[in-house]
Order: C-alpha cells, then sequence, then structure tokens
C-alpha cells in the first residue's frame, strides 16, 4: 500500500497525497494515455510554424491541384499534413519530440516517446471489429496490426484504413494509435489496392519507402476509380441519398433517421438488391419509432413513390425495426 508521503507511483515525483490520492479510479495508463494524447494535441496546434508553413502550403497545393476536384478541400488538407511531416519533412516531428522529452517527469511517458521517433503508414484491410481495437493486415507486408477504434461507430470487415500510425503506450505488440486523420475506405475500391501491392512488389522497396514516392498517386488511383472521400459503399451511399431526397422533397430534416441507417448499413450489411428498398423501409420505420414527422401517406404510396413493392417496403422496414431494439447511439 502507497503511504501518503510516499513518492507517487504514477511517476510524477510529486508525493502520492500531492498527487493521485483521491484519484483511485483514475489509473497509471489511464494518466498515461493523457499526456500523450497532449503531446499528440499540442503539437498539430502549434505546427506547421513560421518556419515550416510555406513548404507546407507548398505541397497541399500541389494535392489540391492534383485532388481538388474529387475530394473536399478539408480531406486533401488533412491527408497533406501527415504526408508533410511524416514523409517530407519528418525532422519537425522528432525535434518536436525531443523537446518535449525534456518536460516530461513520468517515466511511464518519457519510455513510450522513445517509441515514437518514427511513426510508420499503414495501408491495410480491417480484418476483425473488437471493443477497442481493429484488426488490420497491412496490404503490402500481410503483417497484422491492432489499430485502437477512434469511436464507438461501427466498422465493417473488408474495408481499408489509411493513418500513419505510432505505438499506442499500453506495451502490447503490434498495438498502434492513428495519429491523426484515419480514413476509412470502402469496399467498392479493393482492385486499387491490388493494383498498388502489385507497383509495391515491382519496386522491392520497404512500405515507407515506397508511400513516400507514391503517396499521391495512390490517391489519384482511389480518385480516377470514383472514391471521393465518403465512408460508405456506393449502394450504401445510395440508400442514404435516397432517404434524403425523399425528406427534403416533404420539408423534413432527415438527420436522426439517417444516423440510425448508417450505423445499420454498416453494422448489418444488409443484402438487397435494390437500394431503394431499404431507403423506402427505412421511411416507414422513420415515422414509426418518430425519427420524423408523420406522413400523410399509406404504406403502398411510400412504395409507390420508390417504385417497390409494398412487400418489398416491409421487409426491411422489419429489419430495421429489430436492429433499433438493439441500437445504441454512436459518436
Amino acid at each position: 500500500m502507497v503511504g501518503r508521503n510516499d513518492p507517487c507511483p504514477c511517476g510524477s515525483g510529486k508525493k502520492y497525497k500531492k498527487c493521485c490520492a483521491g484519484k483511485e479510479t483514475v489509473s497509471i495508463a489511464d494518466v498515461t494515455a493523457e499526456e500523450l494524447e497532449a503531446v499528440l494535441q499540442t503539437f498539430y496546434e502549434v505546427h506547421p510554424d513560421r518556419g515550416s508553413v510555406r513548404d507546407y502550403l507548398n505541397l497541399v497545393n500541389e494535392w489540391k491541384t492534383a485532388l481538388g476536384t474529387d475530394l473536399e478541400e478539408e480531406m486533401i488538407e488533412a491527408i497533406g499534413l501527415d504526408e508533410f511531416f511524416f514523409h517530407h519533412q519528418p525532422e519537425i516531428w522528432t525535434k518536436y519530440l525531443d523537446r518535449q522529452r525534456k518536460k516530461i517527469i513520468r517515466p511511464s511517458v518519457e519510455n513510450v516517446l522513445k517509441n515514437w521517433y518514427e511513426p510508420s503508414i499503414l495501408i491495410g484491410e480491417v480484418k476483425a471489429v473488437h471493443e477497442d481495437y481493429l484488426t488490420v493486415d497491412c496490404i503490402f507486408t500481410g503483417k497484422t496490426n491492432f489499430l485502437r477504434r477512434e469511436s464507438g461507430k461501427p466498422v465493417p470487415e473488408g474495408v481499408h484504413v489509411y493513418c500513419f500510425t505510432l505505438p499506442d503506450g499500453t506495451a502490447q505488440e503490434d498495438h498502434y494509435l492513428a495519429i491523426s486523420s484515419l480514413v476509412f475506405i470502402p469496399t467498392d475500391h479493393q482492385k486499387v489496392f491490388d493494383e498498388l501491392v502489385k507497383q509495391f512488389n515491382a519496386q522491392g522497396e520497404v512500405p515507407t519507402a515506397f508511400m513516400q514516392q507514391n503517396g499521391l498517386a495512390f490517391w489519384k488511383m482511389l480518385c480516377a476509380e470514383g472514391y471521393g472521400g465518403d465512408e460508405f459503399t456506393n449502394f450504401e451511399s445510395g440508400v442514404l441519398s435516397k432517404v434524403t431526397a425523399f425528406l427534403n422533397e416533404k420539408g423534413q430534416d432527415p438527420d436522426k433517421l439517417l444516423e440510425v441507417i448508417e450505423d445499420y448499413l454498416v453494422e448489418q450489411q444488409p443484402n438487397a438488391r435494390k437500394d431503394v428498398a431499404i431507403a423506402a423501409g427505412a421511411i416507414r420505420f422513420g415515422v414509426e419509432q418518430q425519427l420524423i414527422e408523420p406522413l400523410e401517406m399509406t404504406i403502398k404510396q411510400i412504395a409507390e413513390w420508390f417504385e417497390i413493392s409494398p412487400s418489398s417496403l416491409n421487409k426491411y422496414y422489419h429489419e430495421l425495426n429489430a436492429y433499433y431494439e438493439q441500437y445504441e447511439p454512436t459518436i
């Protein structure tokens, strides 16, 4: 048992009574995680600084010229920022870590920062989804990575992820966190990743060197195949757009209903031939669950609006109801 005047076991250098006493619910791991998050947050708050902002703008403008008609400006800036720090001018990051380590007094944090000097790019396929981590296999090496989940938002198996990673501080082997941008790319674009692996194998480089040279080319390949920054497949986007179009025509806000439908599509992966069948079922479901305002339409009229049969509408209405019984909103 730690005495009140003993050094705090969290490693702060303070006496226990002046540090973690009375905070029994907060573990050393929790404190370490908070400080590591603060290190990352502060980096992005102060960088790029005056000395590097021009170089960053030159890079991101090059990317905007190449991708600007396909991806939103905010997304280009986000992925370009990580590309700049970790592929083009990594000394900005390493010098920042040097300064932070001089300020750190908690050994558990210092030990993690020692292993943060070489962020790795991860492009991989989600093989399994766990409560706190995603199991992601690197497309280049086949290595299995355990990537910390950023939120409770459902993630379907089979999608690809793109991010720069660091050890997550838990000391568990192959456990990582995404430094900043964590991009999920839907399954529609599998052939882009097949082509990328083919190019990687032909060049015979390590993944980091390969992506340093081919980062922009990768995003151009994705955009050429119809990727626009959406995390949903074309089919899923079709469902959502048709629900939105219907409710916009009726003068209703679709947001509450769309939140449920998005999670339903990702978690349940419904096997429907037509996106309108799910969209129509979602409208009846939304009315009866009071997620949208009542409509002066019968079930038959809703089905006719979407040009499907009432039986198809009811199939997905019932599926959505069954899903909603266990539904917990995610952020």
